[in-house]
């Protein structure tokens, strides 16, 4: 399969070892005994479009979810969780996934086994009136779009990460969501969702994301 991605930036911008050292912070070792995701030279790259939002990431169609998975990857290396969200020191990030088998599979070939501030990832598939509440970052697939309203009501108050790829995902109280503007993959964000559920979203994030339509009350 074919992918695309191209970088953007003017020209000086940044020397080359100030971006080694940048992608050197952004992407935490893999672990020894872990198989590496089959797009992890995509991975430094979404990183460093969250430093540089000059930046412009483009992927074929056919590969959005190959470029949605690696922002999933980084979006856990940009929040932070209350401690309480975690069993146990050290304990992993799990990620839920609610898609079809294609888009799943496409998540956990990417994120499993990957790490984030410390904390393993943990990709696992979730159905319609599983606990979503296991998960610390859940991505609703489009074809939810029907259950969304379903969905985030069973999340309520839960600090779960919820991220979307459909209209109105943030005005109903989503967090993050995917959005498309021709070829390139770019995201929104609704803070003051994150906010009452005690997710601090970093700066840097927050700088190359879209304005939420929550922001916009």
């Amino acid at each position: 399969m074919a992918l695309l991605v191209q970088i953007i930036s003017p020209a000086g911008r940044c020397g080359e070892g100030a971006r080694k050292a940048v992608l050197t912070r952004l992407r935490p070792p893999t672990p020894k005994n872990a198989r590496r995701p089959r797009l992890a030279w995509l991975i430094p790259m979404v990183a460093w479009a969250f430093v540089s939002p000059s930046w412009a990431l483009q992927a074929q169609p056919k590969d959005e979810y190959e470029v949605k998975a690696a922002f999933l990857l980084n979006f856990a290396r940009f929040v932070d969780w209350p401690a309480e969200a975690f069993d146990e020191s050290g304990g992993a990030i799990v990620v839920g996934v609610i898609a079809d088998e294609s888009r799943a599979r496409t998540i956990d070939q990417t994120m499993n086994h990957q790490t984030a501030n410390g904390r393993l990832l943990r990709v696992k598939r979730f159905a319609l009136g599983q606990d979503l509440r296991a998960c610390h970052i859940l991505f609703i697939s489009s074809s939810e779009k029907r259950d969304l309203p379903r969905i985030l009501a069973g999340l309520r108050g839960s600090s779960v990460l919820t991220v979307g790829e459909m209209e109105r995902f943030t005005e109903q109280g989503g967090i993050i969501n995917f959005v498309l503007e021709g070829n390139r993959v770019r995201f929104e964000i609704n803070r003051p969702a994150a906010e009452a559920v005690r997710l601090r979203i970093s700066s840097k994030l927050l700088s190359v994301a879209k304005l939420g339509a929550a922001e916009h009350r």
